[in-house]
């Protein structure tokens, strides 16, 4: 039970990670509207989930500051600064009266993304794994990923933890391959009744090679295969196989 909720809440803390990086990483905007609408919400932060703060009120100009997929970031006259929808944003002016412009998230930028996150299932070893990861691009080419895996098989469970150095050869592509190179630590802790066998936490080191496909706006799938050495405490090391598919989002 304790290993399990150490594995949850590594995986947590890498989407929370993730979150706070690309807080940081919004695209600069700066460009002025004009409210249209009765007012404009503005939020704590860029998301449903944050508490409305304040409103800016029918004529009134924001200036928006950054841009952070479907959410922007702006600045009353009076200083006050907040997040609104790209829902609301659409809707208002620009200084000559003519409707704001404002465009969906492009090719563009997915590729100048620099962090993305995403869940995937599939099979490790033939037990089935449950896995999220966060992601932050260094270039278009390379990134560094942290991974939390949830193993659940027939006669033992566990959790996984890497750290991932991935290059994209061919970023551009819509359906493009990447290779990774990691290393991180399993647990397992066998299922078995009949006989006494011990938990285990040993290293491992993986090379793999994956592909990612850009479906629309911020959406991506993602599958990916790899190979993994695990360093055991006995004179042989295991070899075990993994293969995942799911979806990603970047930001």
């Amino acid at each position: 039970m304790y290993w399990s909720t150490f594995c949850r809440g590594a995986l947590l803390g890498a989407l929370l990670f993730l979150h706070f990086v690309t807080a940081a990483e919004a695209k600069d905007q700066h460009y002025v509207v004009v409210v249209a609408e009765p007012f404009l919400e503005m939020h704590t932060g860029p998301g449903r989930g944050y508490p409305r703060f304040h409103v800016a009120e029918r004529g009134e100009q924001v200036e928006v500051l950054k841009r952070r997929t479907d959410w922007f970031k702006v600045r009353t006259a009076r200083g006050v600064e907040g997040w609104s929808s790209r829902e609301q944003i659409s809707r208002t002016l620009e200084p000559s009266g003519a409707p704001a412009q404002i465009s969906a998230p492009s090719r563009l930028d997915y590729l100048e993304r620099r962090t993305e996150g995403g869940v995937l299932l599939g099979d490790f070893g033939g037990a089935n794994v449950l896995a999220a990861y966060g992601a932050f691009h260094m270039t278009r080419n390379l990134s560094l990923e942290l991974w939390g895996s949830d193993i659940n098989g027939r006669f033992s469970s566990g959790w996984m933890i890497n750290a991932n150095l991935v290059h994209q050869p061919w970023p551009e592509w819509r359906i493009s391959p990447y290779f990774t190179l990691g290393t991180g630590v399993v647990r397992i802790e066998p299922q078995a009744t009949l006989v006494d066998v011990e938990d285990r936490t040993d290293q491992l080191a993986h090379a793999g090679i994956g592909l990612r496909m850009h479906v629309s706006r911020n959406f991506m799938l993602r599958a990916e295969f790899k190979s993994y050495v695990v360093f055991t405490s006995r004179e042989e090391n295991e070899d075990v196989n993994e293969w995942k598919a799911g979806f990603a989002f970047f930001f």
